[in-house]
């Protein structure tokens, strides 16, 4: 099978080579780049890309408990801040910036640490705002604002129905709604992105499935549907996006075009690795889904087509690649990480 990925440089490689549009967009940036929460699974491949295709300074943000995504980034031309955002003196130190990717929340753990989730996904978005009132923001929250849909439809457009299912969800959707309050009080140009699930080898619902199959654990069926965006498509989106912070906040969608049937895709997973999927359950009439047919009219569809991913995916576990081990929790019906 040709172009397949057998090592985490080509995989970083793959995900942090800039597009032609990439490169163009932040050639036209004016001043300088903050990751906030850089290093999470996002943050390390954006900030490189960033680098990559001629950011004039890229700084990344983090309380850094691997030292090794630390000296990755700072290796790769990233210049690094080690900091608690929630201290409210390391929040006051932070270098200025005038464009600021806010990816920094709390999900896994969650629900057995309530408070630093509201915390985090609520609290910190309007500290970010007030100390960043003068930047262009995009804050990077979770399509799980919505309320579940009819697996029928195209899924939530940025006008569906808001129904967060669980203390995650709400606070998230906490977190936006003090970031638009501030956005318009202060007048700080701002982006909401609602993501769906990006997905890379190491990580991802399409890891999760192919690392299930491999293992002979049954799938649950119960949250049958699902969106999934390659993490280098949603890195490219993040590094265009900022012409789209306004204020009011524009809500921007991401996540890939189709909607995949979970058996569907564990189907095409078994193929790929030559063995048999279990299932356990049955699909539900709803799911959580998102149409992003706003993002892609502003910046076109995604390049990486699902089957390319899921070529990728079932020879990564199938050759023991690494796994962050970081499940993505996407079946649970719940709303609890």
């Amino acid at each position: 099978m040709p172009d397949l990925i057998t090592s985490e440089e080509l995989l970083i490689d793959r995900m942090t080579a800039p597009s032609q549009r990439v490169t163009e967009a932040v050639s036209e940036l004016d001043g300088d780049v903050a990751i906030l929460g850089v290093g999470g699974k996002m943050g390390p491949t954006l900030a490189e890309l960033l680098v990559r295709a001629g950011a004039r300074r890229v700084i990344g943000v983090s309380r850094f408990s691997d030292a090794m995504v630390k000296a990755y980034l700072e290796d790769a031309g990233v210049e690094t801040v080690q900091a608690d955002l929630l201290d409210e003196a390391d929040l006051a130190r932070l270098p200025d910036a005038a464009n600021i990717l806010f990816l920094a929340g709390f999900k896994f753990g969650a629900t057995g640490n309530t408070p630093m989730t509201w915390a985090m996904n609520a609290w910190l978005p309007g500290r970010i705002m007030r100390r960043y009132a003068g930047s262009r923001i995009i804050y990077v929250s979770s399509g799980n604002v919505y309320a579940y849909s009819p697996v029928t439809g195209a899924g939530s457009d940025e006008e569906a129905e808001i129904g967060p299912v669980g203390e995650y969800a709400q606070s998230r959707l906490g977190g936006e709604r003090i970031t638009e309050h501030l956005c318009v009080e202060q007048g700080t140009p701002l982006l909401i992105v609602r993501l769906f699930y990006a997905t890379e080898l190491r990580y991802g619902i399409m890891h999760d499935l192919a690392r299930k199959i491999h293992d002979d654990v049954p799938i649950d069926l119960a949250m049958g549907h699902v969106n999934q965006i390659w993490q280098g498509d949603a890195n490219s989106y993040l590094a265009r996006l900022f012409p789209f912070c306004s204020s009011p906040a524009t809500v921007l969608n991401m996540t890939g075009p189709d909607k995949l049937s979970v058996r569907g895709v564990s189907e095409m997973l078994g193929r790929r690795m030559e063995r048999e999927p279990l299932f356990t359950g049955h699909e539900s009439d709803t799911a959580l889904l998102g149409d992003a047919r706003r993002l892609f009219d502003r910046l076109g569809r995604p390049e990486m087509p699902i089957e390319r991913i899921a070529d990728w995916v079932a020879h990564w576990i199938s050759i023991g690649g690494r796994s962050l081990d970081k499940p993505t929790g996407y079946e649970s019906r719940s709303g609890r990480f």
